[in-house]
């Protein structure tokens, strides 16, 4: 229900603009985030935006280089990544959660399968 796309490999400093669309049903009224998990790692928040489009939230690591917006209309979540760093690596996950700019995973109803950035130094 959700697909996730436009990862890739860039350099460092690059951007990429990642993009999720929802399909079987509408979530409109979800708050829509995105996660990333690199390897070894765990799965951590990285920004959400309320279904009313209000002020999104962001993982300190990646304010003022990430941007993420939505398009109800569409039915997608974008996730602008600018100036990335090695450091960014991951599989970059969207998902949907009925409580307001949640930032836990376990908040989180619906996944996409994610799509892997890779940032080369």
């Amino acid at each position: 229900q959700l697909q996730a796309s436009g990862g890739g490999l860039v350099q460092a400093g690059g951007s990429l603009r990642l993009s999720c669309v929802a399909s079987g049903r509408t979530f409109m009224t979800y708050t829509m985030g995105w996660f990333r998990q690199a390897p070894g790692k765990e799965r951590e928040f990285v920004a959400a935006r309320n279904w009313d489009g209000g002020v999104p939230v962001y993982a300190d690591s990646v304010k003022g280089r990430f941007t993420i917006s939505r398009d109800n209309i569409k039915n997608t979540v974008y996730l602008q990544v600018n100036n990335l760093k090695p450091e960014d690596t991951a599989v970059y996950y969207c998902a949907a959660s009925q409580w307001a700019l949640a930032r836990s995973a376990n908040d989180y109803t619906y996944w996409g399968q994610g799509t892997l950035v890779t940032v080369s130094s």
